[in-house]
């Protein structure tokens, strides 16, 4: 009987406590919630498993990752957008548009994947009226296929930049601003049908769970072979073959450029020499720079959700020999979501130019003011 006095007592302590202070409804519920995650991790530290130590360490990281990748992110694709568009960060016109192609992707990625759907599984209790809206296939299909986009631009530049330097022939043909608005619109509309089947695998509710699925699967769906095998393709094609893709090649592009470098220094050798200024040796090392970091990005940041992806299908086809624990799930979105953000502190390292017109747009809001000052 004490105990139980000793609780009302303090509820009512609590609760007078939060009135005075007159906090808002939903701010409470999110200090409530993400103070559960942390209490009970305290709490529960020594008998809880490493893997479920690292899950709910995950999962408090969240609450604060997701909406700061938010904040940062989308004003940071929108600048790069628009510093490329410009035309002035002395990049052919073809790298400029799969580049802007790239940021435009990533940046629906981050509204239609991370804000809304990342930050309101993690924030459950403010979106409870999602439950009752029924457009989570919908929303299924602009993800995955915004995703889609986003993988296979990478690709599509990779190959671009292969073609350039490693076939001289088509070069000219295929390095054109008509072949690159072919090509990305190809992607776009070939990822938009790809996705199509979501609408039908998945029910319009949401699930608001991080699951590869978000969205209510029917036990039917779930357990159908076709269904099962459609599902596995998609992971297969994105973004396993564009890895493979990948790989192949930028290893031909470097097996190229060491075979011609070592032949155009013995010609410059003997002609100049042995003069060590090569302007064009120069273009292609920044060029090739530019690439692989973009693609060693791409590959380092999505092979962790690749493999989660691909063991959690073959899991339900009835594959049970290797036990991946949960929580690699949870860094594989939190990396998968932070791939969209990098690009513009690639470039900004990378492009000379491109740190020039950076500067120039963070400076231009204090100039204003400035001006108007005086």
């Amino acid at each position: 009987m004490e105990a139980a006095s000793e609780k009302k007592d303090s509820l009512l302590k609590v609760t007078i406590i939060i009135t005075q202070l007159n906090f808002d409804n939903t701010v409470f519920k999110t200090i409530m919630s993400f103070s559960w995650e942390l209490d009970f991790l305290s709490a529960n530290y020594d008998w809880l498993s490493l893997q479920r130590r690292i899950y709910y360490g995950l999962l408090i990281v969240q609450y604060i990752y997701y909406p700061i990748l938010a904040i940062v992110g989308v004003p940071v694709n929108i600048v790069t957008i628009a510093i490329l568009s410009r035309g002035k960060c002395g990049l052919s016109k073809c790298v400029t548009c799969y580049l802007v192609a790239m940021a435009v992707a990533d940046l629906l990625v981050i509204i239609i994947d991370l804000i809304l759907r990342q930050i309101p599984i993690v924030y459950q209790e403010h979106v409870n009226f999602l439950w009752s809206i029924r457009v989570c296939n919908i929303h299924a299909v602009l993800l995955y296929a915004a995703t889609d986009c986003s993988v296979w631009f990478t690709v599509t530049f990779t190959f671009d930049r292969f073609v350039a330097i490693c076939c001289q022939k088509l070069k000219t043909k295929y390095c054109s601003d008509r072949t690159v608005a072919v090509v990305l619109g190809t992607v776009t509309v070939l990822s938009c049908l790809k996705n199509i089947f979501w609408y039908f695998m998945l029910t319009g509710w949401y699930q608001l769970a991080n699951n590869p699925w978000f969205c209510d699967i029917t036990w039917i769906v779930r357990e159908s072979l076709v269904w099962t095998t459609i599902e596995f393709l998609h992971h297969i094609l994105t973004p396993g073959i564009p890895f493979v893709l990948i790989l192949l090649l930028n290893a031909f592009t470097v097996r190229h450029i060491l075979v011609a470098s070592r032949a155009r220094r013995r010609l410059r050798g003997h002609s100049s020499g042995g003069s060590p200024s090569d302007p064009e040796m120069e273009s292609r090392r920044k060029s090739i720079i530019l690439l692989f970091v973009i693609s060693g990005n791409f590959i380092l940041l999505w092979v962790i959700l690749m493999v989660y992806s691909i063991w959690w299908r073959m899991y339900w086809l009835g594959y049970e020999a290797v036990w991946l624990p949960g929580f690699l799930q949870e860094i594989g979105f939190m990396l998968q979501l932070l791939s969209c953000c990098t690009n513009t502190c690639i470039y900004a390292v990378t492009q000379t130019q491109f740190r020039e017109q950076l500067k120039n747009v963070l400076k231009y809001p204090f100039s204003v003011v400035i001006n108007f000052i005086k």
